[in-house]
């Protein structure tokens, strides 16, 4: 599975609001609920975003993906409205975000999003199973005009006028397994799907215990998760990447800043950040419109430019 998500994919600016071309339905073990959970994905029109609906619940309880709904970001980002929440919603999130599908609606019946190995890849197995299909909408883009940027107790997070999106991240671990690392990258298609889809989730035996006290955790596994004892990696398959650390935190973000509702045209400057600061920094945002403009494709991607200039040429070859 993993060479065949690998071997699909390109890093464009789409023009128009997709979608998936059929639905598709998956089942799994919530990381820390530890229930088990069905998810089905089905096809939106356009502007309807990514939305989630409970029918496990009465009544049926739809809660948009966006930031506004954000209810909880202690181990992962927890969204909700009235009398239902789902949880862990970052990897599936960034498997839309990095497979550019802008609406979809995802039903589930249980309180928390499946954990499945613990990366995006098997969510963007599923997306690619359903196919992608353009609507007639245009595609917007939240481009970053004016730096903006939060810090707190060693942690940071910057996003600044850029080109594209991209991030930079750095990780500091007391732990000689992790340590230090930094990875940065421009965010396209092709780039999400090799280089930080399939990256996993990661722990430390030693917390299992105590999460699992305040009711955490109660499905993870090393099915689900890379887990780190005191000296080495426990998971017999070791690592996908030397760096999979950063490269899964890189993905959290992702998908954390997929709940600003639009694809975002900037670069991330990130330093041991978590969902709660990427959470921060997406209200912020949304609170600061004088920092940011909504851009369509050509204007995110310069064409305005470059087609005037064509357009040019040819009035000149033509005289």
């Amino acid at each position: 599975m993993l060479q065949d998500i690998m071997n699909s994919g390109n890093g464009i600016l789409k023009k128009q609001q997709t979608t998936i071309k059929r639905p598709v339905k998956a089942a799994g073990i919530g990381l820390h609920s530890g229930k088990k959970v069905s998810i089905r994905i089905k096809p939106a029109p356009a502007g309807t975003g990514i939305c989630f609906i409970r029918r496990d619940v009465d009544p049926t309880m739809i809660i948009p993906a966006k930031a506004a709904f954000v209810v909880d970001t202690s181990f992962a980002t927890t969204i909700g409205a009235s009398h239902a929440t789902i949880g862990t919603i970052e990897h599936l999130m960034a498997a839309f975000s990095g497979l550019c599908i802008d609406n979809a609606l995802v039903e589930i019946d249980g309180p928390e999003v499946p954990a499945m190995d613990g990366s995006a890849a098997p969510f963007m197995a599923l997306l690619m199973e359903a196919g992608v299909r353009q609507l007639r909408r245009g595609r917007k883009y939240l481009k970053i005009v004016e730096p903006v940027s939060i810090a707190d107790q060693g942690k940071s997070i910057t996003v600044e006028p850029a080109s594209s999106f991209y991030v930079s991240f750095d990780i500091d671990f007391e732990h000689r397994v992790i340590s230090k690392q930094h990875y940065e990258l421009e965010v396209n298609r092709r780039n999400f799907i090799d280089k930080i889809g399939i990256a996993r989730t990661f722990g430390f035996l030693h917390e299992v215990e105590y999460m699992r006290s305040r009711g955490l955790a109660l499905g993870g596994s090393l099915d689900n998760a890379v887990v780190i004892d005191e000296d080495s990696v426990l998971n017999s398959e070791g690592l996908r990447f030397s760096d999979e650390f950063v490269r899964h935190k890189i993905l959290d973000l992702i998908g954390d800043l997929a709940l600003l509702g639009m694809p975002l045209i900037g670069k991330v400057t990130a330093v041991k950040s978590g969902h709660a600061m990427h959470h921060t920094l997406c209200t912020m945002l949304l609170n600061k419109p004088d920092v940011w403009k909504v851009v369509d494709q050509d204007e995110a991607s310069g064409n305005v430019e470059l087609r005037h200039d064509v357009s040019q040429r040819r009035r000149v070859a033509n005289y």
